[in-house]
């Protein structure tokens, strides 16, 4: 069996092409993307939640700031 290469460019024209093909089940690949995108949500607000608090231990007032500004946009999306 030969050794073949793709070039970036193949393997890229190859994923366009699958995500062309519709789906057989559109409700699940929607479920999944949900799931995936609430997880993703929760870890960001975790990861801000202990940054603000690393940030109040360390009484850094211009951190705290930034980061409860970008914690408060994120609570309203979710």
């Amino acid at each position: 069996m030969k050794n073949k290469k793709s070039s970036y460019t193949e393997i890229m024209k190859s994923r366009n092409t699958m995500k062309n093909v519709p789906s057989e089940h559109p409700v699940l690949d929607m479920y999944i993307q949900m799931v995936v995108d609430e997880a993703l949500f929760k870890r960001k607000k975790a990861l801000l939640e202990e940054r603000i608090n690393d940030a109040l231990d360390t009484k850094n007032k211009t951190v705290f700031m930034t980061l409860s500004k970008e914690y408060s946009v994120l609570r309203k999306l979710g």
